[in-house]
């Protein structure tokens, strides 16, 4: 069996990517973020958490990242900052997470000799789409903090590749959603509002479109990209080839709750002028002839699912409570 190592396991893509390797019978290894209570995160409720060797850590600690990958074949690089309005309020902790834990993993890797090396961007790294689909090809526009501390980790893992021939491949996901996404995004925040009665709910811009993929179908593209031979040194985006604007989704989703809305725009939910991404829409076809990659869940069916788990689980959420 192959050793992986998935870091940011506990978090909410690395703990479906944890899970679904665990399932595929793989050997896995989750790093996670140290705390004093031990806890593992959304690993926690996981009912075969003891298949998983969890190790304890800082992403920011090359020591520790340097024991976690002793021994494994592959990893899955996943921990980092990811909230954009955070990012705005301290620049300097996505530059030491972001960019400086992407050095740990790569320079780990280098040393180790870890085989297959995937590092996660995201779709935020192309900006306001200049055209779409949004390819590959297209150009890197850091509109936030957080985005630039990602397009910044992206050409350092592509430096590594050219320069130490180190086989890596970068995954650029476009907007995932699903069960135990962050109380911030825009999917769960919507959701808990209208599970909580509100009937005029408060949102950000309604005009930028997203593509939104459900996290199964990312995760399984993780897994395809991780198969083939074909990608080393390039990036591949995992996306839907659909878009839907935010205020388009609000009223999707309270059509399905079955439930009448209206939107009222609260101003600290809304990104600097600058700083807005205002499109993205997937170009899909490099992921699709270069993998067996199909996503099985459209928009529809992958919000039903995400609205029944956060009902399911409503209790751990603070809906009052805006946080960036």
């Amino acid at each position: 069996m192959q050793k992986i190592l998935v870091t940011g396991a506990a978090g909410f893509i690395g703990s479906h990517l944890t899970e679904y390797c665990v399932e595929l019978g793989y050997n896995v290894r989750a790093f996670v973020h140290y705390n004093s209570q031990n806890n593992w995160g959304w690993l926690e409720h996981y009912k075969h958490k003891n298949d998983i060797e969890v190790i304890a850590g800082n992403i920011r600690d090359y020591d520790s990242v340097f024991d976690a990958l002793k021994g494994c074949d592959t990893v899955f690089h996943l921990a980092a900052l990811i909230g954009i309005p955070y990012s705005y309020l301290t620049p300097l902790a996505y530059i030491k997470t972001n960019i400086g834990g992407t050095y740990n993993v790569l320079q780990a890797a280098k040393e180790l000799n870890v085989d297959n090396i995937l590092m996660t961007s995201t779709s935020e790294t192309y900006g306001t789409a200049q055209y779409v689909p949004i390819d590959e090809k297209h150009p890197m526009i850091g509109q936030s903090p957080y985005s630039a501390s990602k397009i910044a980790a992206d050409q350092l893992a592509i430096s590594y590749y050219r320069t130490y021939n180190l086989p890596i491949k970068i995954v650029r996901p476009f907007n995932t959603y699903g069960p135990r996404q962050s109380a911030r995004a825009i999917i769960p925040t919507i959701i808990m509002q209208l599970l909580n009665g509100v009937r005029k709910i408060k949102l950000g811009n309604l005009t930028p479109k997203r593509d939104l993929t459900f996290v199964k179908d990312t995760v399984n593209g993780f897994i395809e990209i991780t198969k083939t031979d074909k990608l080393f040194g390039e990036i591949t985006n995992i996306g839907m080839n659909q878009e839907i604007s935010i205020g388009e989704l609000a009223h999707k989703i309270s059509s399905i709750m079955g439930k009448e809305i209206g939107i009222i725009s609260d101003k600290q939910r809304i990104r600097p002028e600058n700083s807005e991404v205002e499109r993205l829409l997937c170009d899909n076809s490099k992921i699709i002839q270069n993998t067996d990659w199909k996503p099985q869940y459209n928009l529809e069916i992958g919000l039903t699912e995400t609205i029944k788990w956060v009902k399911d689980n409503i209790n751990i959420y603070k809906a009052e409570i805006y946080n960036v």
